[in-house]
């Protein structure tokens, strides 16, 4: 069995400059929750500009086309980040460079309101996404490097709300902000927390020493092919929806280059002494399937909260602020699930493969209880589907952090988790142009054969004013009952792997 410990350094470092360990204790917790703090933070900054976009676009008279750049270019900045990001931790320390990241991502928050024009807007959107992009893995970093053996679960829990408790509150942030308060405050509700972070990483995590002889091996050729091949993916599967996917050349463009980039780094990164990534990782089985496994579930964890929202929106009418109570309902809960479910995983006679198992199986019944809705639906209906989500969706991620981990040595760690975080960011984008795909193919054929349906039907009345309103509405209320079929099905098909990829593994213990 290994061990989920991660030493100060990375690889190829010298043990004379490695910082001494440092002794765990409240400093250590209040560090953590900081920076558990920051990247929360990150996650619903993201979602609530999302969501609220419309109001925002509104505000300061941006165009549509142009809100959805905003949104594409904070997520390709964000994700290729997080590929990035440790070796920088390493290099200018984790807690300064941790520091500097948080600083600029609450700065940018306070002046995006400012903006004198949408350019301007654009550049500061990308810088924040920068910024937001290089936290999550530091949460990772400092969860393996920090914790002793025993509570190490726990800590890759707090990472787990970020999968499991943040998403589920952007659109209840979105609907207070835009309906009770300004919808400035869409951008600076992170301003208190990001200064709360900062004082507690300040105070909580040790300095290490400045590393900058690393800069003379600097991967130069793996930024210069991985940072545009990741933003470049990341645009073109956001915005080829909009733009009618392979009909537009811009997409193809993006896709093309985007995927020959990433070719040619993966290459570099294959004979490259200190990598970015360590592509031989992918030879432990319980990593291999945790990556895949994870861009499984968060598909399913997507979809059931975009599902529910989009439909409610377009068949009943609601706001964001009518739907929130939807999503805190399986958000809030989270604060007590994680915990229960690491403490389940740390017991050592419980298989972590069953847990996982149960965990997919409740999100695929609460998504094959959400096939059968109607256009009779109101939010109280979705109540019952969210309740199974409360365990299903920390079952689900809590498992793949610890496959994810157990499997490697400790200094493969940080190569673990700039594995682990980038194709969390990645899968997030994938989930999001697969939904909106799947979204605009079934909606046409469900309002096609309505159509059809109408148009051979006797009984129709062809001059009701309504009567496209009620088609479109139907619809929706197939296509989302077809979404949810769907989810249930990858949930189905990712059980079923289960039996054939991954390993046991045992909680992590302190070495006797």
């Amino acid at each position: 069995m290994t061990s989920l410990t991660v030493p100060a350094p990375l690889a190829a470092t010298s043990p004379a400059t490695a910082a001494a360990p440092a002794v765990f204790g409240a400093r250590i917790i209040i560090g953590l929750v900081g920076v558990l703090l920051a990247v929360l933070v990150s996650g619903l900054n993201e979602m609530v500009t999302k969501v609220a976009l419309a109001d925002i676009r509104g505000a300061l008279h941006i165009g549509y086309d142009e809100g959805t750049w905003l949104v594409a270019s904070y997520t390709a900045t964000s994700v290729a980040a997080m590929a990035f990001a440790p070796w920088c931790s390493v290099t200018f320390s984790l807690r300064r460079f941790t520091l500097c990241a948080i600083g600029l991502f609450t700065l940018l928050g306070v002046l995006c309101p400012f903006a004198p024009n949408y350019e301007s807007l654009l550049l500061m959107r990308i810088l924040q996404g920068l910024a937001g992009g290089a936290l999550p893995p530091m949460l990772m970093t400092v969860a393996l490097r920090f914790l002793p053996a025993n509570i190490k679960l726990y800590g890759l829990a707090g990472y787990a709300l970020t999968a499991t408790f943040g998403p589920g509150l952007g659109t209840p942030l979105a609907g207070l902000w835009t309906e009770y308060v300004g919808w400035q405050w869409t951008f600076w509700q992170i301003i208190v927390p990001c200064l709360i972070a900062m004082a507690a990483v300040a105070y909580g995590l040790p300095q290490d020493p400045l590393r900058l002889e690393r800069l003379k091996s600097f991967n130069w050729k793996g930024l210069l092919l991985g940072f545009p091949a990741i933003c470049m993916l990341v645009i073109g599967l956001l915005q080829g929806n909009r733009l009618d996917w392979f009909e537009s050349n811009l997409i193809c463009g993006l896709l093309g280059a985007g995927s020959l980039l990433l070719v040619a780094f993966l290459i570099n990164e294959w004979s490259q002494p200190i990598p970015f990534f360590k592509l031989q990782m992918l030879g432990i089985r319980n990593l291999l399937f945790a990556l895949i496994t994870l861009a499984g579930v968060l598909i399913v964890l997507l979809a059931v909260v975009l599902i529910p929202s989009s439909y409610l929106a377009q068949v009943q009418g609601y706001r964001p602020a009518q739907t929130a109570p939807i999503m805190l309902i399986a958000a809030l809960p989270q604060l007590i699930a994680l915990p229960l479910v690491a403490a389940l995983c740390n017991l050592r006679w419980v298989d972590c493969r069953w847990v996982l198992g149960i965990g997919l199986g409740m999100l695929a019944l609460s998504c094959l209880g959400g096939s059968h809705l109607t256009s009779a639906w109101i939010r109280d209906d979705f109540y019952v589907l969210q309740w199974l989500q409360i365990f299903g969706q920390p079952m689900a991620v809590l498992p793949l952090l610890m496959l994810s981990t157990g499997s490697i040595t400790p200094m493969e760690g940080p190569f673990a988790s700039a594995w682990f975080n980038t194709v969390k960011g990645l899968a997030a984008v994938v989930a999001t142009g697969v939904i909106e795909a799947l979204t605009t193919a079934r909606l046409h054929f469900h309002s096609t054969m309505l159509v059809d349906s109408l148009g051979n039907s006797p009984l129709a009345d062809h001059s009701d004013p309504g009567l496209a309103h009620r088609v479109h509405e139907q619809a929706v209320v197939l296509t989302s009952s077809d979404l949810y079929l769907c989810m249930a099905g990858v949930a189905v098909a990712l059980i079923l792997l289960i039996f054939w990829l991954p390993t046991r593994i045992y909680p992590p213990r302190a070495p006797t």
